[in-house]
C-alpha cells in the first residue's frame, strides 16, 4: 500500500478542509475524516452539521477529541485515506482538559507524531496557523498559539508533504506536487 503523510496549514476559512478532502477523494480505497470538533453550543453544532453535509458520501466519519493516536491505531487497518480536522482544535481540547503547562499535551503531540508515521495510507492533518497575527493579550491565548506553533513545527518535521491555504490556493511549502 502506498502511504503519504500531508499537513495542510492555513489561516481560518483559507480552504484547508476542502482541499484535503478533494485530494484525498482522488485515492482509490476506504475513506474516514476524524472529526474533533465537539458541540458544545448551538454555533458550532451548526458548523458540524453542515461540514457533514459538505462531505460526499463516500466518508465515514469518527468523531474523536482528543483520543487522536489511538484512534489512528485502531482504525490503521480498515481505512486507506484519513483526514484529521483539526488539529488546533484538538489542541484546544486538551489544553482544556489538562492545564495549559502540563507535560501531558507534549505526551499527545509526540503520540499523534509518532501514530501519523505509523500510519499505512494516506493521511491528511489540517491545522490553523495562529502565530502570523499580533500577539495575543493574554497569557493562555499567548500560550494556545505557541501550543499551536510547536504543534505545527513537530508535524512538518515528520510530514512528506506541507501544503500552506492562502485565500483558497495551495502553496506547497514542502514535497512536489
Amino acid at each position: 500500500m502506498n502511504k503519504e503523510l500531508v499537513l495542510v496549514l492555513g489561516g481560518v476559512r483559507s480552504g484547508k478542509s476542502s482541499y484535503a478532502l478533494k485530494e484525498a477523494e482522488k485515492i482509490s480505497g476506504e475513506k474516514a475524516l476524524v472529526a474533533t470538533a465537539e458541540p458544545l453550543d448551538d454555533e458550532m453544532k451548526e458548523r458540524i452539521a453542515k461540514h457533514k453535509t459538505d462531505r460526499s458520501g463516500i466518508w465515514d466519519t469518527i468523531e474523536e477529541p482528543l483520543d487522536i493516536a489511538e484512534t489512528l491505531e485502531r482504525i490503521k487497518n480498515h481505512y486507506n485515506v484519513v483526514v484529521i480536522d483539526c488539529l488546533t482544535l484538538w489542541l484546544s481540547n486538551l489544553m482544556g482538559k489538562w492545564n495549559e503547562e502540563s507535560n501531558k499535551i507534549q505526551v499527545e503531540m509526540d503520540k499523534l507524531a509518532k501514530s501519523c508515521l505509523d500510519f499505512p495510507g494516506y493521511l491528511y492533518l489540517i491545522s490553523n496557523e495562529v502565530g502570523m497575527g499580533i500577539v495575543p493579550d493574554n497569557r493562555l491565548a499567548r500560550r494556545f498559539r505557541d501550543r499551536a506553533g510547536e504543534l505545527n513545527k513537530q508535524l512538518a518535521q515528520v510530514s512528506d508533504k506541507v501544503i500552506f491555504m492562502h485565500a483558497g490556493i495551495p502553496v506547497t511549502i514542502k514535497g512536489r506536487d
